[in-house]
């Protein structure tokens, strides 16, 4: 499972090593089969990459790469919710990351890549890793 940062970074000419390390990981789940995202990653990528990176991309291009990755997608039914607001106070993070969490555990991921969650640190059975660490 990823968060968004992971789909923005590889996307955005200017992240630099980021982008390199992030179509890394892209290409790697999507050659085992093993890519899991959230409704949610995918709307906030296409927000981001379209309005708040330094240079945009067209609306067009965000379109397809939602479309692209939209067969990882987990649905966020009601369930989730219920779970991310348990996640949300036995982990002490913002619901949006605890609900991202949720639709990890209904994926069946044990590993979430996340820039902005404690890398080491296991949520509800999820493993946070920070893919970005060792470049930063």
């Amino acid at each position: 499972m990823s968060d968004t940062n992971v789909l923005i970074y590889a996307h955005d000419v200017d992240a630099k090593r980021k982008q390199e390390a992030a179509k890394r990981i892209l290409h790697e789940l999507w050659s085992n089969r093993t890519g899991v995202l959230s409704v949610q990653v995918l709307q906030e990528f296409y927000v981001n990459v379209t309005r708040k990176i330094p240079h945009p991309i067209s609306k067009e291009s965000a379109r397809l790469v939602v479309s692209t990755y939209s067969i990882w997608c987990i649905d966020t039914t009601p369930t989730e919710i219920s779970n991310a607001f348990r996640i949300e106070d036995e982990s002490r993070i913002g619901f949006w990351d605890a609900l991202i969490v949720a639709s990890a555990i209904k994926g069946g991921a044990t590993r979430l890549l996340s820039e902005d969650l404690n890398a080491g640190q296991t949520i509800s059975g999820v493993r946070i890793g920070n893919p970005f660490a060792a470049i930063c």
